[in-house]
C-alpha cells in the first residue's frame, strides 16, 4: 500500500506532467503566431461559432469574466477578435472574429497537428486517451454534484 503513495504511483501527477508537456508544445508552436494557450482555446471556441456572447465562451472555457475579460481585450488589440455590444442588450456582449484570425487558421491548425504527429500519437491512440480523459474528467466533476 505505501508503494501507491510515492508521487509515480499518483494519477494527478501524472496528469500534471502531461500538462506540463503540452503547455510547453502548445506555447512553442503558439509563440510565433503571438498566441497564447488560453487565447488559442478562445479561437478555438469562435472557430467552432463565431459570435457567441462572453458568458457563452466562458462556459464553454470554463473561465471567469475576471479571466477572460483582459484577454479578450488584447486579443482584440492584437486584430484577432471583435467585441460588440448587443444592441437588443446592452448587457451582452458578443465575440466575433477578426480577418487576422480566419486567415491564420489554417496555418496554427496544421503547425498544431505536425507538432502532435511528432510525437508519434497515432489516431487510434489519440481517440482512446480523449476518450479516457472525457470520462475522467465526467467523474471527477459529478463527484462534486
Amino acid at each position: 500500500m505505501e508503494d501507491f503513495l510515492t508521487l509515480k504511483k499518483q494519477l494527478c501527477f501524472a496528469v500534471y506532467e502531461t500538462a506540463s508537456e503540452f503547455n510547453k508544445l502548445y506555447a512553442s508552436i503558439l509563440q510565433p503566431f503571438g498566441l497564447t494557450y488560453p487565447q488559442y482555446l478562445v479561437l478555438l471556441a469562435l472557430w467552432e461559432r463565431d459570435g457567441i456572447t462572453v458568458k457563452e465562451l466562458g462556459e464553454k472555457l470554463d473561465l471567469g469574466t475576471g479571466t477572460l475579460t483582459p484577454m479578450l481585450a488584447r486579443m482584440e488589440a492584437s486584430g484577432w477578435v471583435q467585441k460588440k455590444r448587443s444592441q437588443v442588450d446592452e448587457r451582452k456582449v458578443f465575440i466575433h472574429l477578426q480577418q487576422k484570425a480566419l486567415e491564420e487558421k489554417q496555418a496554427i491548425t496544421l503547425k498544431i497537428s505536425e507538432e502532435i504527429r511528432s510525437c508519434q500519437i497515432e489516431l487510434e491512440e489519440y481517440e482512446q486517451l480523449m476518450k479516457q480523459l472525457n470520462n475522467l474528467h465526467k467523474k471527477l466533476k459529478d463527484r462534486s454534484l
